[in-house]
C-alpha cells in the first residue's frame, strides 16, 4: 500500500509504508503531517499510520503548520551552515582552497544530519581519501626522481582521475539531496543548476544557503512580531 503526504496544502508521493518509517526517522516527513491512501476515505496523521493503536500526537486534527512556522517545521530542521559566501571565496583563495575543503566538510556534515541517508557523505569521504593518496604519490615520486614534478606516475594520475571523479558524483548527491530536501520536507522550491555545480561546488551551495537563511530568519522575525 502506498500513501500520500499533504504538507501545508501541498502533495507528495506516493511512498511506501517503509519510506514513511525512513522519512519519519530522518525527519524529512513530520508525525503531525498528514497522509491518505487510496483505501482510505480520510486524511489521517502520519503518527496513526506507523502507530494505529497510540493516541493521536498533540494538536490531532487541526492542518499541518506552515513550512515556515517558526513552531513548526522550520524549528524541526537546523539552519543551513552559516557563511557569507563572498567570505567563503576570500578564505578558500588566500588559504590554497584548504578552507574551502574544511568547509565542504561542514556542509556535508550539515546535510548528514538533514537527511541521514544521504549519499553525498561516503562520496565526499572517499573523495577526500583519494586526494590524499594521490598527493602522497605525486610527492613520494618526485622524490624518487630527485624532485622532479614535471613527470607524473601512472597511479598518480589514476588516483587523480579517481579523485576528480569522486569530487563530481559528491557534487551532485549534495544537490540532490538539497533539492529534495528544500521541495519536500521544507517546500521553497529549490532549483540548482547542473552547470553551476559542476564548476563551483559548495561555493554555490553555500550562495544558496545564505538566501536560505534571510528567507528563515526572515520569517521568524515576522513570527515573532505577532
Amino acid at each position: 500500500m502506498s500513501y500520500l503526504i499533504s504538507r501545508a496544502g501541498q502533495t507528495y508521493g506516493p511512498y511506501t509504508l517503509e519510506d514513511l518509517q525512513r522519512y519519519v526517522a530522518s525527519g524529512n516527513i513530520l508525525l503531525t503531517d498528514l497522509a491518505k491512501s487510496d483505501e482510505m476515505p480520510d486524511w489521517v496523521q502520519v503518527a496513526q499510520i506507523l502507530n494505529p493503536t497510540a493516541p493521536p500526537p498533540p494538536g490531532y486534527g487541526p492542518p499541518p503548520v506552515s513550512p515556515y512556522d517558526p513552531q513548526g517545521v522550520v524549528a524541526a530542521y537546523p539552519d543551513p551552515p552559516n557563511l557569507n559566501w563572498v567570505l567563503y571565496l576570500v578564505l578558500a583563495i588566500c588559504t590554497c582552497g584548504v578552507f574551502a575543503l574544511i568547509w565542504e566538510f561542514v556542509q556535508v556534515l550539515w546535510m548528514k544530519r538533514i537527511e541521514p541517508a544521504t549519499k553525498a557523505f561516503p562520496y565526499f569521504l572517499v573523495y577526500i581519501l583519494l586526494s590524499f593518496v594521490n598527493g602522497g604519490v605525486s610527492f613520494g615520486s618526485a622524490i624518487a626522481r630527485h624532485g622532479d614534478y614535471t613527470h607524473t606516475s601512472p597511479l598518480a594520475g589514476l588516483t587523480g582521475i579517481a579523485a576528480f571523479v569522486l569530487a563530481i558524483l559528491y557534487r551532485f548527491a549534495m544537490r540532490d539531496s538539497l533539492e529534495r530536501h528544500y521541495n519536500s520536507a521544507e517546500p521553497i522550491g529549490l532549483r540548482l543548476g547542473p552547470i553551476m555545480t559542476f564548476f563551483f561546488g559548495s561555493l554555490y551551495f553555500q550562495y544558496h544557503f545564505n538566501k536560505i537563511n534571510d528567507v528563515k530568519q526572515g520569517l521568524r522575525y515576522r513570527a515573532g512580531m505577532q
